[in-house]
């Protein structure tokens, strides 16, 4: 397994963007974030989504990015300086199981692929969030749940995801309970009330403009990174045919792809 390389997942965010960017904002607006609150972006990573947090909550609001990467904060750092949010946004190197917060300090929590790929230690991981949610506070925790990116390759894409990366976050072996899909369970169990889980899909249809081809491809370079080396040899032949952009295959470059992917946000409500 290769070091990880945090410039390169860097990257592949601002790679991913275009397509990464409408749909989460399309979940953080159905969040229903209280105007003039005050909230947490958990794992915020370049804090591509605290723009959309931070209009949500209105010129009274405010949110504070927490990562445990120097480099992420760093970069996240840099973007906020540019926006016109940046006055009611505060950056904080850390951990999301030991949130630097007060008790019951905060309105809500929001967490994109972060805090779900913790379920190895999930009641730990939403006590500790429970405790700095005021009384009625949200929790909001998205994670890529689903997709269909290889069109007329079914078998291929089957195979693909059941890898290792393809059944990322969880991991063979682990226990059914631990699977990130029961995450409201979780919540649950480490005291919230009202949890839900509610998937938001978003359809991807050629002919592609160049930022929508490159962010395609990075999303499906991340969905299966290094899953390559568990397929067969002509598994192996055909992906690399068919997602390489100089191939005569390259499957972006057909006039009929159609592809989806979906997120799943679960909420809860910490009790009163």
């Amino acid at each position: 397994m290769p070091e990880y390389d945090p410039a390169a997942y860097m990257k592949k965010l601002y790679l991913s963007d275009p397509l990464q960017d409408p749909l989460l904002r399309r979940v953080i607006n159905s969040a229903g974030l209280p105007r003039a609150s005050r909230g947490l972006d958990a794992g915020c990573g370049v804090g591509l989504q605290i723009p959309a947090l931070a209009e949500a909550v209105g010129p009274q609001g405010h949110v504070t990015g927490l990562d445990i990467l120097p480099q992420f904060i760093e970069e996240a750092g840099r973007n906020v300086s540019r926006w016109a949010v940046a006055g009611r946004v505060s950056l904080i190197q850390g951990d999301i199981y030991k949130p630097p917060f007060g008790d019951r300090e905060l309105d809500w929590i929001w967490s994109a692929s972060c805090a779900c790929y913790a379920m190895r230690r999930p009641l730990e991981l939403l006590s500790g969030l429970r405790r700095i949610l005021k009384p009625g506070g949200l929790l909001l925790i998205v994670i890529w749940s689903g997709q269909q990116l290889l069109p007329g390759y079914p078998r291929l894409e089957a195979a693909l995801n059941a890898t290792a990366p393809g059944i990322a976050p969880f991991t063979a072996g682990d226990s059914p309970e631990h699977h990130f899909l029961r995450l409201a369970g979780w919540m649950r169990k480490a005291g919230f009330i009202e949890a839900t889980a509610q998937p938001f899909t978003r359809g991807v249809c050629a002919p592609f403009d160049e930022p929508t081809r490159s962010a395609l491809l990075t999303l499906i370079e991340m969905r299966w990174l290094e899953a390559e080396k568990e397929l067969s040899r002509s598994e192996r032949r055909l992906y690399q045919g068919i997602t390489d952009p100089t191939s005569a295959d390259f499957i972006l470059d057909r006039s009929d792809y159609y592809g989806f992917y979906t997120y799943t946000l679960f909420r809860a409500e910490a009790p009163e």
